[in-house]
């Protein structure tokens, strides 16, 4: 389910910050991570770090933290029980983390020691959809489709000139990365369109937000 630019998929559970989800397993562990409330706050993660598994950690406990240039926060568990793995895949890559927060981004899995009575805490998104429209309004989240690696704002700037800063952003950037650039010019919508077939490069997300237009544009490998 899409609640204003963010997503939340139906099968799984949500704490009542809409920080965390949670989705129960076949064996009796469940596997928890960040939702994409948590994901667009901390930004391009630079490091995630795990609190050492085999241990036991109550419910509200921090099981790791997740750090950015802009960010420092912990990813709290909101079950108790026993630390039975980390995600290496987001240790060792944090981005794996900010771009796929609900499948390859997954955080832990955990042996919870009071599942029956602490799931009653949380919530499926149908039920928790006010809730979390309205966490994303007060912590004003905008959730994009990849983190940007390079943000432009050009305001007041011509789209020519504009176009000519994303080329030379471009031509640095590594393949994969993406670029954040946000324009107030009312033809840029039109020009990325042609910009676009032009390079071969894809833009990924275009979005208004009153009078700017935001557009998400990743550098891909040419043959």
């Amino acid at each position: 389910m899409r609640i204003d630019s963010c997503e939340f998929p139906e099968d799984l559970l949500y704490e009542p910050d809409g920080l965390v989800w949670v989705r129960g397993e076949a064996s009796g562990d469940i596997v928890l991570g960040v939702t994409s409330i948590q994901a667009a706050l901390a930004g391009r993660l630079t490091k995630v770090q795990a609190r050492p598994v085999g241990a036991e950690y109550a419910a509200g406990k921090s099981l790791g933290t997740l750090e950015s240039r802009r960010y420092f926060g912990p990813v709290r568990t909101p079950v108790g029980g026993t630390l039975v793995a980390v995600n290496a895949a987001i240790l060792s890559t944090p981005k794996v983390l900010s771009e796929t927060p609900y499948a390859a981004g997954w955080f832990a899995r955990l042996r919870p020691s009071a599942w029956e009575a602490e799931r009653k805490g949380l919530r499926p998104v149908a039920e928790a959809r006010e809730a979390l429209a309205a966490q994303i309004a007060a912590l004003h989240v905008h959730c994009f489709t990849a983190f940007p690696d390079y943000e432009l704002f050009e305001i007041g700037t011509e789209c020519s000139a504009v176009l000519a800063r994303l080329d030379e952003t471009l031509a640095r950037a590594a393949d994969n990365e993406v670029v954040h650039l946000v324009s107030d010019d009312w033809t840029s919508p039109a020009e990325m369109v042609n910009w676009s077939r032009r390079t071969g490069y894809p833009v990924i997300e275009e979005r208004k937000e009153g009078t700017l237009y935001h557009f998400l544009v990743r550098k891909v490998a040419w043959d």
